[in-house]
């Protein structure tokens, strides 16, 4: 087996994967309307490593679209330290592909007993996790076996959206057509960028509003499969002193997809290209974004743009670390399922 055959066949598979998602919206729907019977007066999300990202996109998506207070919550809050909040009326989404790290599983668990809404929402429909939660969404994305996740990232990004959206009353119908629009954006050409920064040593991803959240999976992405030093921040912050620390030897990723998030960028990419920042921009507003390189992604909703402006983000990511010589297969010291507790 050649070095990145099992990522770049999982990121292939990803038109398909969402499409697929999108006819089982009625299950997903179902779930949705046994949260809105319990009247949740606010949400808290839980998760690890990529599904955490996922569970920051749901987070803006809940504020934004449901208009209800939302935050990350801390499973070591309940694992390490035993603590017992009272969590009557709160809807508590717990996001994991396996669904098998004991610290999540707990969590949820006591969150359940001390009266929370809980909906687990993972690719392992028969695991500790979907057990332990009240309500369960499988996002169908099915066996994922390169260690770095590609497809069951945007399937949860996907199911989420579904989730959220079918709580405010919606139909789906932004993303009707997600798998045609996946492919299209995963035929973006990627190659002029790997070739550029294949020898950079640090990058800042950034992005803002939905897009916070691809901003943080590319980071992840590229540290995890080309051990690249790369950090993640929103636009906003980076401007509250991070970009003291971006210079001429940095690359900046920028997520710039339309509306309002992208549009709040404008600032962030003056200021990161007026310190002399290699910039590449992502996104359906990347072709107007002062960059040296613009990758562009199809329009669309911008509360459903993550899912599909990371994608040609992780062929970036693959790209880069075929040519530094890495395996995104099996990346150093990692497994595909990490359990913490």
């Amino acid at each position: 087996m050649t070095k990145g055959e099992l990522m770049r066949a999982e990121i292939a598979e990803q038109p398909g994967v969402l499409a697929g998602i999108v006819t089982r919206r009625a299950e997903i729907a179902d779930v949705a309307a046994r949260v809105v019977r319990r009247r949740p007066r606010f949400a808290l999300f839980a998760a690890r490593g990529s599904s955490d990202h996922a569970a920051l996109y749901a987070k803006y998506l809940t504020e934004v679209l449901l208009h209800l207070p939302a935050g990350s919550a801390s499973p070591s809050t309940t694992t390490l330290y035993g603590a017992t909040p009272d969590l009557t009326d709160v809807l508590y989404v717990t996001v994991s592909q396996s669904g098998g790290s004991p610290d999540l599983v707990e969590a949820t668990r006591a969150a359940r007993a001390r009266g929370a809404v809980t909906v687990a929402v993972t690719n392992t429909p028969d695991s500790a996790l979907a057990t332990v939660a009240e309500f369960a969404v499988d996002i169908g994305a099915g066996q994922e076996r390169a260690v770095a996740a590609t497809k069951t990232y945007t399937a949860s990004l996907l199911a989420l959206y579904l989730l959220v959206d079918a709580i405010r009353g919606g139909t789906g119908a932004c993303v009707a057509g997600i798998g045609d629009l996946a492919a299209r954006a995963l035929a973006e050409p990627v190659d002029d960028a790997v070739a550029r920064l294949r020898f950079v040593r640090r990058m800042v991803t950034t992005g803002r509003g939905y897009s916070s959240a691809t901003a943080a999976e590319a980071a992840l992405k590229l540290a995890e499969t080309s051990y690249l030093s790369a950090r993640a921040f929103s636009g906003a912050d980076l401007l509250h002193g991070p970009v003291a620390a971006v210079d001429p030897d940095t690359a900046v990723l920028a997520l710039v997809s339309e509306g309002r998030g992208g549009a709040a960028m404008g600032e962030v990419l003056d200021v990161v290209s007026g310190r002399g920042a290699d910039v590449v921009a992502v996104g359906s507003a990347a072709v107007t974004a002062p960059a040296r390189l613009r990758i562009d992604v199809p329009r669309t909703a911008e509360e459903v743009a993550p899912i599909l402006e990371v994608l040609p983000v992780q062929r970036l990511a693959l790209g880069l670390a075929l040519a530094r010589g890495a395996d995104p297969d099996q990346p150093r010291g990692l497994s595909k399922v990490t359990r913490t507790r």
